[in-house]
């Protein structure tokens, strides 16, 4: 049995997740003199792990209802 997350929760996890990292990068590189492929790889390495979680099915965004598709 997997561990899966509903799909709103996964929505807020993934949204808290992108605010949390975007500001501590940005807190990072102002007090620190951070070269821009070191901010690239590490925004990378932050991307990787949300489409790691979404890939293995732990985290099912529903991306808040903007891409329900209707099955026939």
């Amino acid at each position: 049995m997997k561990f899966r997350i509903n799909p709103l929760m996964s929505d807020i996890i993934i949204s808290i997740y992108i605010i949390g990292t975007l500001f501590l990068r940005f807190k990072f590189e102002n007090k620190t003199n951070v070269s821009p492929l070191l901010s690239i790889v590490m925004g990378v390495c932050f991307v990787v792990i949300i489409w790691a979680l979404i890939k293995l099915k732990v985290l099912n965004p529903n991306w808040f209802g903007l891409f329900n598709y209707k099955k026939a």
